[in-house]
């Protein structure tokens, strides 16, 4: 029983392991074959695929513009991946609506700067009536700093500036709406001019100044001063007086609380990071225009209130614009009497602040408000006093 049981075991083991006859390893090698074709022919299939899905890509993005502005480009290196390679607007005016200027602001911020080779500006951006009577001081100023800074300038649209094709100024306004005072289309028209200066990427600090500003120091400080700082200089702060927190609406709960409600001076420096901030936010923005009706100086609460609820680690909670008030809704004029050596001296000399965390006497870049006449004494000061106009 034994053996016959083990001839019978090994025998199917025999049986088992006998080798496929011709035609069966012929139908075997051919059914491989079919699969290797047919292994290649789906790869063929998905390269195909991803070609045509890129090149529809690569259309797209070439041909996208926004109200006919060509704000980037792709080009192709061989055997390489496509580079995005970007240009910055050559022109200024353009016919976008501001809903539309925005949202190609938000496109150009969210491009890897890190992918580019481009050295960071400053954005000048002028909110004024008209002309800048002031320009020669600041033609000065900037002299020697090309490519270190950018300008635009918004005015009433009815202005037509007469600046020679050598000016600084030259072709920098940017599309304009009418502004009314202490209202929020001062807003808007800050949120205008950041918008646009969001579209050189190159841009990485922006400071808001008017046609009376004028600088305190030279180019060169100024920017290793904006540059080097980790903190973005917006006026901030509570106040429970009649013109702070006293005008505080009800209304704008529970969105904004009187406990949130903050002022400051319009005239911020930013980062770009804070600018994409303000011109992305529509939040805060939407319960202050539905109120703007039965609110008042909306330009002096609007920004430093948005960025104490949404950035309030990225402020320094002041200004870099000096003024002088004593009363009023205005601050005090410098005619040409009141210019001197002493007066542009005392405005860091009297004042502490810190920067970046540490105390620091060097508090105020630019000061207003300084009336057309006294231009000439500015430009004889500027050597001494500022630093450049040699």
């Amino acid at each position: 029983m034994n053996t016959s049981s083990s001839s019978t075991h090994q025998h199917s083991l025999e049986v088992e392991i006998q080798p496929l006859n011709p035609h069966e390893e012929h139908h075997q090698a051919h059914k491989q074959q079919q699969i290797r074709v047919c292994a290649t022919e789906e790869v063929s299939l998905l390269i195909k695929i991803f070609a045509l899905v890129f090149l529809l890509v690569l259309a797209t993005s070439v041909l996208t513009s926004s109200a006919g502005e060509k704000l980037w480009t792709w080009s192709l290196t061989t055997h390489e991946e496509p580079v995005m390679t970007y240009q910055p607007p050559t022109e200024l005016m353009h016919n976008m609506s501001d809903g539309e200027l925005f949202r190609v602001a938000l496109d150009v911020s969210r491009m890897n700067r890190l992918h580019y080779k481009m050295t960071p500006k400053i954005a000048f951006l002028f909110l004024t009536r008209g002309p800048l009577p002031l320009s020669p001081l600041w033609e000065k100023y900037f002299e020697g700093y090309d490519g270190l800074y950018s300008i635009y300038i918004h005015t009433h649209p009815a202005y037509r500036p007469q600046n020679s094709s050598s000016s600084v100024f030259y072709k920098r306004q940017i599309p304009s709406k009418v502004l009314s005072w202490g209202s929020m289309s001062m807003v808007d028209g800050e949120r205008r001019l950041l918008a646009n200066a969001l579209l050189d990427l190159s841009n990485e600090r922006f400071i808001l100044l008017s046609e009376s500003c004028i600088p305190l120091f030279n180019m060169s400080f100024t920017y290793h001063y904006l540059m080097n700082s980790r903190y973005n200089f917006v006026d901030d702060f509570d106040n429970p007086a009649p013109d702070a927190r006293g005008r505080y609406n009800p209304k704008l709960a529970p969105e904004i609380n009187v406990t949130e409600w903050r002022k400051g001076a319009q005239w911020f420096e930013m980062s770009r990071r804070v600018a994409v901030i303000v011109v992305n936010e529509t939040k805060y923005y939407a319960k202050f225009s539905q109120l703007q009706h039965e609110m008042i100086l909306q330009d002096e609460h609007y920004i430093p209130t948005v960025l104490y609820l949404v950035a309030p680690r990225l402020i320094a909670y002041r200004t870099l614009t000096w003024a002088r008030w004593i009363g009023g809704s205005h601050p005090v004029t410098f005619g040409k009497d009141d210019v001197s050596d002493t007066l542009l001296r005392e405005i860091n000399e009297e004042t502490n602040c810190t920067y970046n965390d540490r105390p620091s006497t060097t508090c105020y870049l630019f000061a207003r408000k300084f009336a057309p006449s006294a231009l000439e004494a500015l430009l004889k000061l500027a050597p001494t006093s500022f630093g450049f106009g040699l």
